[in-house]
C-alpha cells in the first residue's frame, strides 16, 4: 500500500488523513498548530519537511495556495508527487504548477466537491487535472478519497476552472433563491408555499442544461423554445414587481443587461444559449 502524507489538518485534511488511513494506507501528517492530528492513527512528523520526505505522494489541503507555497519544501518534494487539494482559481494552480515543473516535482490540482463527512464513501466527488502519468500512477490510492474521482485532462488549471464553473451555477442559483423567497415575503406568500412550487419550476433544469450545452457546442442558437426579446419581456416584468417592494435588483437587472447587449448586437431573435457566446463587455 502506498504511503501517504497529507498537510494541513482542519476539518478536510483530517477527512483526508482518515480515509487513506481506513483503506489502509500507512500516512504521515502534519500541521502547523500541533495536536490535531489526535484520533487520527497516523505518524505526526515535527516538520513539513520531515512530512514530505517520509512518503512518495504528498496531498496538501490548507486555507489558500499562498499557503500551500510557505509549507512547501521543493527539495524534499524531488522524486514525489504533489497533489494539491486546497482549491482555487485556475491560474493558481497553473502558477503552482510551473513552480512545481521547475523544481522536478510531478504536481496534481485536485478540487473536492463533498463534505467532510462524505470523504472516502461513494458520493464524494474529486476532480483532479494534471499529468495523466502521474494521476494514473496514484489513482488507486486517490481512491480512497471518495468514489467518484475524474482526471479531466493535461492542463493543470482544468479541474479548478472545472469547479468556478460549477460553483457560479451554484451561488447565482442560490442567490435566486434567496431572492424569491425575499420578494415573495414582500407580497405576503409563505416561503414553504413558493419552495414547492419552485422545485416543480426546476424540474426541467436537466434538460434546458443539455439543451443550452448542446447549443453552445454546435455554436447554433434557435430561438424555437423562447426568443431573447421574449426573454427580456419577462425579465422586465419580474424586474417591476422586484422595484415595486424596493429589493435589490442588482442581479437579475446584470442579467437583464446581457440580454440587452445580445439584442443590441442583432441577437433578438436568438435563444439563450446565445448569451454564452458573447464577446466580453467593454
Amino acid at each position: 500500500m502506498t504511503s501517504v502524507t497529507v498537510l494541513g489538518l482542519g476539518p478536510m485534511g483530517h477527512a483526508l488523513a482518515a480515509a487513506f488511513l481506513a483503506a489502509g494506507h500507512p500516512t504521515t501528517v502534519w500541521n502547523r498548530t500541533p495536536g490535531k492530528e489526535k484520533g487520527l492513527e497516523a505518524t505526526a512528523a515535527g516538520t513539513a519537511a520531515e512530512a514530505i520526505a517520509a512518503c512518495p505522494l504528498v496531498v496538501v489541503c490548507v486555507r489558500d495556495y499562498a499557503a500551500a507555497q510557505a509549507i512547501l519544501d521543493a527539495e524534499a518534494l524531488n522524486g514525489r508527487t504533489l497533489v494539491n487539494v486546497t482549491g482555487g482559481a485556475p491560474a493558481q494552480a497553473r502558477a503552482m504548477a510551473s513552480w512545481a515543473a521547475e523544481h522536478g516535482i510531478d504536481y496534481l490540482d485536485g478540487v473536492i466537491v463533498a463534505t467532510t463527512d462524505a470523504i472516502g464513501g461513494p458520493d464524494a466527488t474529486l476532480f483532479y487535472s494534471g499529468p495523466a502519468r502521474a494521476y494514473e500512477q496514484h489513482r488507486d490510492t486517490l481512491a480512497a478519497l471518495g468514489g467518484n474521482t475524474t482526471h479531466l485532462g493535461e492542463d493543470p488549471g482544468r479541474a479548478a476552472a472545472f469547479d468556478a464553473s460549477l460553483q457560479d451555477m451554484l451561488w447565482t442559483s442560490m442567490s435566486g433563491v434567496i431572492h424569491m423567497l425575499a420578494l415573495a415575503r414582500a407580497e405576503h406568500i409563505d416561503a414553504a408555499d413558493v419552495a414547492g412550487h419552485a422545485k416543480g419550476l426546476l424540474g426541467f433544469f436537466p434538460d434546458l442544461i443539455d439543451l443550452l450545452a448542446g447549443q453552445v457546442t454546435s455554436g447554433r442558437y434557435p430561438g424555437d423554445a423562447g426568443t431573447l426579446e421574449a426573454t427580456a419581456a419577462t425579465m422586465d416584468h419580474v424586474l417591476a414587481a422586484i422595484r415595486a417592494k424596493n429589493l435589490d435588483n442588482g442581479v437579475l437587472s446584470a442579467a437583464r443587461a446581457e440580454v440587452q447587449r445580445a439584442i443590441d448586437a442583432g441577437y433578438g431573435t436568438d435563444g439563450f444559449g446565445r448569451l454564452a457566446a458573447l464577446p466580453p463587455a467593454q
